[in-house]
């Protein structure tokens, strides 16, 4: 489970403090070193937990915690506020278009599991708001891509819109968006293609994507497991393409928490959604402030 292995080091960092009359700067410094540590070997950003401790530190050197009867409790309470404010505080909603469709652009490297991920977020969009959306096919370099999606498609008896044998991405989303607009889909979902890094071609495409498009949310889909990894891509991919929000794959293999603790630190952009397992339905809205 997320979080695992660090909620229990953290909360070993912080148990010689429950308890204590009166904290020292001492005990202060200590419980922080060990925390820096924890935060550190979960894989988060070095930058991120250097600033989270010098915030811990000064709060809980603060006249109202050393003055307040259960100083110890205090300090819990600021490193529980902290972990949730590194990940954003609250859970951020989709942007919605004004006029349907609401167009949703994913986009990730390889091997994150983006395909699948915009499966389900249709179903998790059907199942909310009763929506009815349209895929559109715009992975046309892995083999089995278009397939995949189209099959996804069948399972959630959502439509999938792709062109056989067309080389240009941004004309197939243009004629994908015209199906749309005839069909009266509420939500377009534009899958693009991923390479094993970010690379100048598929910036360049993305590009040409987004301006095709339009969309009112591009989605960076990461896997959590990479931990300090995640954060560099995101921050690459949202220089060139200013995404709007994330979604962290795999989560329920990451017993580390890097990644999460990390991105909306970096980037200033939100966890939107987690997917944890493998079905369609294992997708949920990101909560900040249940995680930390």
């Amino acid at each position: 489970m997320a979080f695992e292995n660090l909620s229990e080091r953290i909360q070993k960092a912080l148990k010689n403090l429950t308890g204590k009359g009166k904290i020292s700067e001492e005990d202060i410094n200590k419980a922080s070193r060990e925390i820096r540590l924890a935060l550190l070997e979960a894989d988060v950003n070095f930058k991120v937990v250097k600033d989270f401790i010098k915030t811990i530190k000064k709060e809980a050197l603060g006249k109202e915690v050393q003055e307040s009867l259960n100083p110890g409790q205090q300090v819990i309470k600021i490193v529980n506020e902290q972990l949730t404010k590194m990940m954003g505080e609250e859970a951020v909603p989709l942007n919605k278009s004004k006029h349907i469709p609401t167009i949703i652009m994913m986009v990730g490297l390889q091997g994150t599991g983006k395909t699948t991920t915009v499966g389900k977020l249709a179903y998790h969009l059907q199942k909310t708001e009763k929506a009815r959306p349209l895929l559109i096919a715009g992975d046309i370099y892995r083999p089995a891509a278009v397939d995949q999606l189209k099959q996804i498609g069948e399972q959630l008896k959502v439509p999938v819109y792709s062109e056989d044998g067309e080389k240009d991405v941004a004309k197939i989303v243009q004629d994908g968006l015209a199906e749309a607009e005839k069909n009266k889909n509420d939500y377009v979902l534009i899958d693009t293609a991923g390479r094993l890094e970010i690379d100048e071609p598929l910036m360049e495409e993305l590009e040409r994507v987004k301006k095709v498009a339009n969309p009112d949310n591009i989605l960076l889909v990461v896997d959590a497991m990479t931990g300090q990894a995640a954060t560099d891509v995101a921050k690459g991919f949202d220089e060139r393409l200013d995404v709007t929000g994330v979604i962290l794959t795999k989560l329920d293999g990451d017993t580390r928490g890097g990644a999460a603790l990390s991105i909306r630190a970096v980037t200033g952009k939100p966890i939107i959604f987690t997917g944890q397992g493998e079905k369609l339905t294992d997708l949920d809205n990101f909560y900040p402030d249940r995680m930390a």
